[in-house]
């Protein structure tokens, strides 16, 4: 073989890759006089484009004769680099790109059901895993978020506060109950007030 980066070695070559080397070096030298990126991305391409369809097989439009012949003289293909463009059957497909979907209604559903059954059965932990599921949600607006979390967490905490009182104080179960009742309220009233998100425009990120 002649110059350039793709030499052989002393093992005989077949027949087929023999005439895929003698083309490499062809439009090796053909594309003498062009910048050497634009020279190393059309040998690349070049390369790669033989090696899939080899590697494909199976029907006589992979044998490399029959490749060469569809990817034109290395004279052709470098006058075509020399124009500015890569020829057409050798550019490689831009992957299309990913359109987002809406994120499921489901978690959000959940949240507003841990908001208000789940206070029952939790008073505490039940809004506080409702409300980290609504702050995932892209349905509502970030002062929206706020203020559910303030209108959840507010009576819960004051709720729980009376609860340690009473405990340290002796307080009746009036004072539990009351406490209880707090810790229900927020829940609910936070729920209350994210309910007409529910059927509003979500409000998405860039791209949605």
């Amino acid at each position: 073989m002649t110059s350039g980066p793709y030499t052989s070695d002393a093992t005989p070559l077949a027949h087929t890759d023999a005439l895929v080397l003698d083309y490499l070096a062809a439009l090796w030298a053909a594309t003498e006089d062009l910048d050497p990126d634009l020279r190393d991305e059309l040998m690349t391409t070049v390369a790669d484009y033989i090696a899939l369809r080899r590697s494909a097989g199976g029907t006589p439009a992979e044998d490399p004769a029959q490749i060469l012949r569809r990817l034109g003289s290395p004279e052709s293909l470098a006058a075509a680099a020399r124009r500015g463009r890569m020829p057409a059957h050798l550019r490689r497909p831009v992957p299309a790109p990913a359109v987002p979907t809406a994120p499921s209604a489901g978690a959000e559903y959940a949240g507003l059901a841990l908001l208000t059954a789940g206070a029952i059965v939790l008073p505490v932990l039940g809004p506080f895993a409702g409300m980290l599921l609504i702050s995932g949600s892209p349905r509502w607006s970030a002062p929206h978020k706020t203020a559910a979390w303030v209108l959840a967490a507010g009576p819960a905490l004051l709720g729980f506060a009376l609860v340690v009182l009473g405990v340290l104080f002796g307080g009746g179960p009036d004072s539990l109950v009351v406490a209880y009742l707090m810790m229900l309220a927020g829940g609910f009233v936070a729920a209350l007030t994210l309910l007409p998100g529910l059927t509003a425009r979500r409000h998405y990120p860039q791209g949605y």
